[in-house]
């Protein structure tokens, strides 16, 4: 029974941070990019372009282009992943052309502003959608057919084809704002990373000491971190000993130092950033 409540909430979560997540991606392109006349990459870069030269939805445009990908999706992958898909792919569709009203706005009318906060907030969209595994459809399909059937790598595709995109919009609109569209980019490359590996770092400490018993007790008694026990061995001396290892937040590395100070001077330590942890006492995973 329990399995079955866990499963259910971790389904929840997922879906929960696929479509707030595809949601802040189709604000940011209405609140940021659409004013300045700047582009998101994939498809919806190009329902962008369309928007520009013609008027049309972008949400709408988005949706349409992704009928036939979903039609390869839904026989090539398994189905959890389609209907995430499809799920994020609505949402972000739907939220575009329901947030066209943001445009006319114009929050910000600085284009260098917009183009960072617009990355920013993409950036952040993204990563609550890839940190559970998620996608809202669009060149992460065709990056997975072609990875699938051709062993390209998934990054290089949608690359490639921001390039294409980068190149048509500079020869459409003039090289300016497909520099800035670069720069938007950039920014949402750089969160979106953040955002999946998590900006509460914790860190991983080793310790090599004569009293791993007493330093571990402390630790136990005092922060209240488990800690892992890892057999070692000298290769100089062959001596066999303990070896301390723990994942502790930041907050509590002054304390580890001070614990191991007091108990032995000569303790051997080292203290390693973790990208990302999962379990009891820190992040549960989606």
């Amino acid at each position: 029974m329990s399995l079955l409540i866990n499963s259910r909430r971790r389904l929840l979560i997922r879906y929960a941070s696929i479509g707030a997540g595809s949601l802040l991606c189709a604000v940011s392109i209405n609140t940021f990019l659409v004013p300045h006349h700047l582009l998101s990459g994939g498809l919806a870069g190009i329902a962008m372009i369309a928007h520009y030269l013609f008027n049309w939805p972008i949400g709408l445009l988005v949706a349409l282009m992704n009928v036939p990908l979903f039609y390869l999706a839904y026989q090539q992958f398994d189905k959890e992943f389609f209907f995430c898909a499809l799920y994020g792919m609505l949402v972000f569709t739907l939220g575009i052309d329901l947030t066209r009203w943001l445009s006319p706005l114009q929050v910000v009318d600085d284009i260098l502003l917009a183009t960072i906060y617009g990355g920013v907030l993409s950036g952040i969209g993204s990563g609550l959608v890839f940190r559970v595994d998620g996608s809202s459809g669009g060149t992460d399909i065709i990056a997975m057919l072609l990875k699938k059937y051709y062993a390209f790598n998934v990054s290089y595709v949608g690359l490639e084809i921001n390039c294409v995109l980068m190149t048509i919009a500079a020869f459409l609109f003039g090289i300016k704002p497909a520099m800035y569209t670069l720069l938007s980019m950039y920014v949402g490359a750089t969160i979106t990373d953040k955002v999946i590996q998590g900006f509460n770092k914790k860190k991983t400490i080793t310790i090599i000491s004569d009293y791993n018993e007493a330093i571990a007790d402390a630790i136990l008694t005092e922060i209240g971190r488990g800690i892992t026990f890892l057999n070692g061995e000298g290769a100089y001396t062959s001596n066999k000993r303990k070896v301390i290892f723990i994942v502790v937040k930041l907050t509590q590395i002054a304390k580890i130092k001070r614990i191991v100070n007091e108990l032995d001077t000569n303790a051997f330590m080292i203290v390693q950033d973790a990208t990302e942890v999962l379990g009891k006492g820190f992040s549960l995973p989606g």
